[in-house]
């Protein structure tokens, strides 16, 4: 038996919490994503990759990620389809999909995801995809 809808928008689960985020970054809810990280969230977005570096607070996070993101790409979203949970540390196998604005590409790409969560909020992030599959969609065909 599942939880509620209430159950589940309160649950401090860590999955419960990861999923909140991903939902949010769906519905371009960046109030809901950022009630989900910790005022003191460290979010690394990986070497090789267009926003790469490490972000603090909720408001530097979807400032420097998510606005970005939505600045360069037609609806890019993370499709979340598998968690691996241990304790405080949850990892998200998904994939990214988006169309590049400047050349009209598509990605289609699988990444990895690993959150810690403390107390019912995300407290670190940290991304793993192929950056050349995202870089590439960038560069105009010649």
């Amino acid at each position: 038996m599942g939880l509620t809808m209430t159950e589940f928008a309160t649950s401090t689960a860590p999955a419960d919490v990861v999923r909140r985020q991903y939902l949010a970054s769906a519905a371009g809810d960046l109030a809901a994503l950022r009630a989900t990280l910790a005022p003191d969230v460290e979010w690394t977005e990986m070497a090789g990759f267009p926003l790469a570096g490490t972000y603090r607070t909720p408001d530097g996070v979807t400032a420097n990620v998510m606005e970005q993101l939505g600045k360069e790409w037609d609806g890019w979203a993370a499709h979340d389809d598998t968690y691996v949970v241990d304790g405080g540390n949850v990892v998200v196998l998904a994939r990214y999909t988006a169309v590049n604005k400047a050349t009209g590409k598509r990605i289609d790409v699988r990444v990895a995801h690993h959150f810690v969560v403390r107390g019912g909020l995300i407290v670190r992030f940290e991304q793993f995809v192929d950056t050349a599959l995202v870089r590439d969609a960038m560069v105009p065909d010649a």
